[in-house]
This record gives C-alpha cells, sequence and structure tokens, in this order.
C-alpha cells in the first residue's frame, strides 16, 4: 500500500515511479478521491461539533422551561443526524474506492532498479561457478528421474492432473535432504529462526502480502474460504500485522520449509515439462523483517544467504538484478538467482530476494516504536527463496549427473543420505 501523503506532498514523483512499471498516471484520480474523502470528513466533523454546541443549548432551553425554543432545537439535531448520516456515508464510500484503488497499484522502484519491461532488460550483477564440460550428451533431469525409476508424472497425473509428480526412493530421500541442509545452514550459520506455519491463510493475510486482491486468480481456495500458501512468505510476514512492536526486535530473521501451491494461472504452454513449474512444490523461505534503515543492507545479506546454498551444492548461477517491468508487484528491487541447467544450456531462476520497503507492512499495519519515541513507524519487509527445493533438485541432477544415468551427491548433502555418494537405479 501507499503512503496517501507523499503522493500528496509530490504526486509527479509517484507517477513517475509508476511509469518505471509502465503504467499511466494514477496520482489525479488518488486526489481526487482522496479530496472528497477529506471533504465529507470535515462535513461530518463540522456537523458534529454543532450538534454538540445544541446539546448544550437544548439543556438550557430544558432548564428554564422554554418549550418553543425547546422544539426548535431539536429539530436542528434531527437534521444534522442526516447530515452526520449522508457524510460519514460519503466519506466510507470514498476511502473504501481510494483503499482500492491504491491496493491495486504495484510497489515503486527504487533509484537503481533498472527499468525495462521484462527479463531481457534485466541485469547480470555477479557470477558463480563455471558449467561443466561433459564427455556425453547430459540427460534432463526428466529422463534422470524416469531412468532410475523415482520419478512419476503418470501416476502423479492419473490422481491429481498435470502439473503434478511423484518422487520415491533415492528421489525423495534427496528432496528432504537439501530441505534439512538449507535449514541447517540458515539457523546455524545465518542467523535465522526456524517456524512452522500455517498453510493456509484468511483473505486479510493475502491481502497483507499483495496477493490479494489482484492475483486471485493464481491461488487455490478451499471451500470454508481459506487460501493455500502460494510462499512461506505469506504467513510468516504476517506474524507482524495489527501490532507496534519493540525496536530492539529487529532485524527479524524468519526461516521454514513449506509446500507452496500455485494455479499457474498465466503459464499456459510453459514449462510444461519437468519439474520446473508444479502446482504443488516446497520451498525454503527466508524473512527479514526490519527497521527502514537497514532494509536495503538486509537485502544484500539475504542474496548471499540464498546463494551460499548453491556454492555449497555446487551448482553454477548468476545473480541478476531485475528490471522494472519483471519484479513482482510488492517488490522496490528484487535479486533473481539463476542456476545453470546444462539440458537447456542455460540458467533457470532458482530464488527470487526483494525489499519490498514499507509496501506490505502497510497492508498489514506492522509498526515499531524507536527507543524514547512516541510516533510509531511502518517496518520494512524482505522475502527471498532460500531456495525453491525441487529446482536445486533438479539442478543437482543435472549437474552432478553420470554417463550411465546416475547421480553424484554433493559432499554438503551425503551426511543427510546415509552417507551415500551415488545415487542410481
Amino acid at each position: 500500500m501507499h503512503d496517501i501523503r507523499l503522493i500528496r506532498e509530490n504526486p509527479e514523483a509517484f507517477d513517475a515511479g509508476l511509469a518505471k512499471r509502465f503504467l499511466a498516471p494514477q496520482s489525479d484520480e488518488i486526489l481526487r478521491l482522496d479530496r472528497k474523502r477529506r471533504e465529507a470528513v470535515g462535513r461530518q466533523q463540522e456537523a458534529e461539533t454543532e450538534r454538540n454546541a445544541l446539546s448544550k443549548q437544548i439543556g438550557q432551553a430544558k432548564a428554564k422551561g422554554d418549550e418553543g425554543e425547546f422544539n426548535r432545537l431539536r429539530g436542528e439535531v434531527d437534521r444534522l443526524k442526516s447530515v452526520l448520516d449522508e457524510s460519514g456515508a460519503d466519506a466510507a464510500k470514498f476511502e473504501e474506492a481510494l483503499n482500492q484503488h491504491l491496493a491495486g497499484l504495484p510497489n515503486i522502484p527504487m533509484d537503481d532498479v533498472p527499468v525495462g519491461e521484462d527479463e531481457t532488460d534485466n541485469e547480470e550483477v555477479r557470477g558463480w561457478g563455471e558449467p561443466k564440460a561433459f564427455g556425453f550428451a547430459p540427460r534432463d533431469h526428466v529422463d534422470l528421474g524416469e531412468g532410475l525409476g523415482q520419478l512419476d508424472f503418470e501416476r502423479a497425473a492419473a490422481m491429481s492432473g498435470a502439473r503434478f509428480a511423484v518422487l520415491q526412493g533415492g528421489l525423495a530421500r534427496l528432496e528432504r535432504a537439501l530441505a534439512q541442509f538449507m535449514l541447517d545452514l540458515h539457523t546455524s550459520e545465518h542467523g535465522f529462526t526456524e517456524v512452522s506455519p500455517p498453510y493456509m491463510v484468511r483473505d486479510e493475510a493475502m491481502f497483507g502480502t499483495g496477493q490479494l486482491p489482484k492475483f486471485a486468480d493464481d491461488l487455490f481456495r478451499t471451500e470454508d474460504g481459506r487460501w493455500l500458501i502460494p510462499t512461506a512468505e505469506v504467513p510468516l510476514t504476517n506474524l507482524f500485522r495489527d501490532a507496534i512492536h519493540n525496536e530492539a526486535d529487529f532485524p527479524a530473521r524468519l526461516t521454514a520449509y513449506t509446500p507452496c501451491f500455485r494455479a499457474e494461472a498465466g503459464s499456459a504452454g510453459r514449462d510444461t515439462r519437468g519439474l520446473i513449474r508444479m502446482h504443488q512444490f516446497h520451498k525454503v523461505e527466508m524473512v527479514c523483517v526490519t527497521r527502514p534503515e537497514n532494509s536495503e543492507d538486509e537485502l544484500e545479506r539475504m542474496t548471499n544467504c540464498a546463494e551460499e546454498i548453491l556454492r555449497r551444492l555446487e551448482l553454477p548461477y548468476r545473480v541478476m538484478l531485475l528490471s522494472s517491468g519483471d519484479m513482482g508487484f510488492g517488490a522496490r528491487k528484487t535479486y533473481d538467482l539463476e542456476v545453470w541447467l546444462p539440458s537447456q544450456n542455460t540458467y533457470r531462476e532458482i530464488s527470487s530476494c526483494s525489499n519490498c520497503g514499507d509496501f506490505q507492512a502497510r497492508r498489514m499495519n506492522a509498526r515499531f516504536r524507536r527507543e524514547g519515541e512516541k510516533k510509531p513507524e511502518f517496518l520494512h519487509t524482505l522475502n527471498g527463496s532460500g531456495v525453491a527445493v525441487g529446482r536445486a533438485m533438479l539442478a543437482v541432477m543435472e549437474n552432478h549427473q553420470n554417463e550411465d544415468g546416475s547421480i553424484t551427491i554433493p559432499d554438503v548433502l551425503r551426511p543427510y543420505m546415509g552417507g551415500l555418494e551415488v545415487l542410481g537405479a
């Protein structure tokens, strides 16, 4: 959500920020709704003040026994009641319209975000590792998994439909090993606190992190009106909603391993083969909530935490600074980590780390109070994949495959695999 006071003070800057998202100017309509709301509130307050004054006069007329004056004043109070009802209804109507308008607008990009319409305008920040030169034609993860007899799309489709998979045997254990490794690294070395959150949330939680109302079609909803989480970002960030916290509590760094559910409504025809784009997948998520002055440093820190996962798994990757048109709805700045996939001869996203500024905190009313200060401030929130477990697994399979179709287990995962060095059929 956007700060209406900042829009009033500098509407041109707000529209310029939206222009980086390739959106038309919005400040005129926002300020019109805001003006109508404030005018209605003003009429309401004036009528309330007048009614309070008349109430005293009514008491005086009654004490004097002046029935004519008493009745006249009562008539004025009745008229003011109608004014109060009408102005109150107008204030509520314009406030709702204003909030709905603001809720549908994305966050404003930071100044150092490159302006561009899509991923072609993203900028590479750095890279790590060199793609392996295989002495044979590398297979993709689907051929590898099916060759091992441990990845089954047909039986998953028979029970659930497209974009589901069944893992079994060594691959199921590899998925679990990856999640345990990530959680252990984030909690023991990176300073995150592990959380086991709900997998279903209410409307207000989805609104708080920006999934609603704009992205309802991308989500799964239960019959009783709850939503299956598309990422643990939703419950983790909402732990701070509707409260004023102590300054000393921040930065708060949380991590969780959860299933994630996405309808993928806008991805027809994209990544239909394999595990890249699924309706259900697992992810280790990182969330940081911090004071405003620290959020840029926290974004760099969080990104490095995700990078460390890939370095220890010996997976070549690159870090991309997303352009304004490729960023998510709630982000002010985003780094994507893209891992090398030999079968596609390209890099594919495995993590996004974003600084949302106070955008989500305003939607959730998540605030803190500085030591010695009376007025609370909105917190800044950040989130990042640390990392997507399914994509990490397929990256391990493809980058550490052998000519016979077996998979060499990275050293850091062997303790979680019972010492197994090679995963074979």
